[in-house]
C-alpha cells in the first residue's frame, strides 16, 4: 500500500481501533471463560442494546489525529498540542482512564510542561495512541521515531512503554508499504521488531516467542498462556502489545478473526483489542471492516463521522504538505456525553455481576 492508497489506509486505522475498544469494552476485566459465560456466540456490540460506544483508547487515537492535521511537521509542537489535548479531555472528567495518564493529566494541570509530564509506568496509554503515527510516518522512519517518542512522554517516561509504542507504530507502517494480499514473513516482521530494543533481553524474548508461536501454527489464545495470561491479558505494555500484534499476525488480513482472538483472551479487552483493531484496520483498510461493527457504534461528539472525516484530512495532508485543518466538532457537549458514558459503564458493570455464572 502506497500513498495513493493512504486514505483507506489512516481510516482504517482510525475505525478499526473504534471497533475493537467498542467491542471489547464491556467485557474488560473478564477471564476468557467468563467472558465467554456473559458474551456467547460472535462478538458484536453489546454495551447499550446492541449498540457500543468508544472509551479513552479511541479518544486519545483522534487526539493524535487532530494535533497531526496541525503541526505534523514540528514533533515539539504537536507534542504540546497534543498534551492540551490530554489535559483539556482530563477536565471533562472521562471514566476509565489509566493511573499514569490520570497522574500525567494532573501534573499537565498543574503547570508541568509536555516533556515532563509522563510518568514512570509500563502501562498501555502510549502504545494504544500509537498506530497512527506509524500509519502516518510510514515511509519516514526518522519522523516516526520523533513523534512516537513525543507522544509517549507527555503520560509514559518508562522505556517501556515507549518501546511497546514504537512496535504497534512500525507494525502500522510496515502494512503501509505492501499490498494487503501479501502474507507476512513472521521472521521478517519480527526482525524489524527486534531492532526497536536491542538491549531490552525481555522485549528480544517476547519477540521470538511470536516467532517461535506463529512458526507452530498456535492461536492467539494459546500464545497468550505461553505468556503467563490465560486469565486475562493485563495492562502492562509487554503483555498488550505481544498479544495484539500476535492477534494480527495470525490472522493477517482478516478483520474479524483478528479482533475476535484478541476479545477472547479476555482482560484488558478494549485495549487489546483497540490495537489488534487499528493494525487489522491498517492492513485491511476501512473497506475491509464489517459494517455491521461500524454502524452501531453511536457516540458522540467524537463520532465515527469525525474520526474518518479526521483519515480523510490525514490523508490530504500527506499528499498536499497541506491541509484543512483539525475536524471540528461540538465540543460543548463532551461533558454530558461522559456523564452518560459513566452511567452506562456502571450500569452495564453491576449487569455483569448478575448470572449466567
Amino acid at each position: 500500500m502506497h500513498d495513493p492508497d493512504i486514505e483507506d489506509h489512516l481510516i482504517g486505522i482510525l475505525l478499526g481501533t473504534a471497533v475493537g475498544d467498542a467491542l471489547g469494552l464491556p467485557c474488560e476485566n473478564l477471564s476468557p471463560r467468563r467472558r465467554r459465560t456473559l458474551f456467547p456466540g460472535p462478538a458484536r456490540h453489546r454495551l447499550l442494546f446492541g449498540r457500543g460506544m468508544i472509551s479513552d483508547d479511541t479518544e486519545q487515537t483522534l487526539f493524535v489525529a487532530q494535533s497531526l492535521l496541525k503541526h505534523a511537521d514540528d514533533a515539539a509542537a504537536f507534542q504540546r498540542d497534543l498534551a492540551k489535548r490530554l489535559r483539556n479531555w482530563f477536565l471533562a472528567l472521562p471514566a476509565g482512564l489509566g493511573k499514569a495518564t490520570l497522574r500525567a493529566c494532573l501534573k499537565l494541570c498543574l503547570g508541568w510542561p509536555a516533556g515532563r509530564s509522563g510518568v514512570r509506568s509500563a502501562g498501555n496509554g502510549a502504545a494504544m495512541r500509537a498506530a497512527l503515527i506509524g500509519g502516518y510516518f510510514h515511509n519516514e522512519p526518522e519522523d516516526l521515531e520523533r513523534f512516537v517518542r513525543a507522544a509517549s512522554e507527555i503520560t509514559h517516561c518508562d522505556p517501556r512503554a515507549i518501546v511497546g509504542a514504537l512496535a504497534v507504530a512500525h507494525v502500522s507502517a510496515w502494512t503501509a508499504e505492501r499490498s494487503n494480499a501479501e502474507m507476512p514473513e513472521a521472521a521478517e516482521v519480527c526482525d524489524r521488531l527486534k531492532t526497536i530494543a536491542p538491549g531490552d533481553a525481555e522485549w528480544q524474548r517476547l519477540v521470538a516467542t511470536i516467532q517461535q508461536a506463529h512458526a507452530h501454527g498456535r492461536s492467539v489464545q494459546e500464545f497468550a498462556a505461553e505468556l503467563g495470561l490465560e486469565h486475562g491479558v493485563t495492562g502492562y505494555v509487554y503483555h498488550t502489545v505481544p498479544v495484539a500484534v500476535y492477534a494480527w499476525l495470525r490472522h493477517y488480513g482478516d478483520f474479524r478473526a483478528t479482533v475476535e482472538a484478541a476479545l477472547d483472551c479476555g482482560g484488558d479487552t478494549d485495549t487489546v483489542g483497540a490495537i489488534a483493531g487499528a493494525l487489522a484496520g491498517a492492513t485491511c483498510g476501512a473497506s475491509g471492516i464489517p459494517a455491521e461493527w461500524i454502524d452501531p457504534i453511536c457516540d458522540w461528539p467524537r463520532s465515527v463521522a469525525v474520526l474518518r472525516e479526521a483519515g480523510r484530512r490525514l490523508a490530504a495532508q500527506r499528499r498536499s504538505g497541506s491541509g484543512p485543518g483539525p475536524v471540528a466538532y461540538f465540543w460543548p457537549a463532551v461533558l454530558l456525553r461522559n456523564l452518560f458514558f459513566l452511567v452506562v459503564v456502571l450500569l452495564h458493570g453491576f449487569r455483569r455481576l448478575g448470572p449466567p455464572f
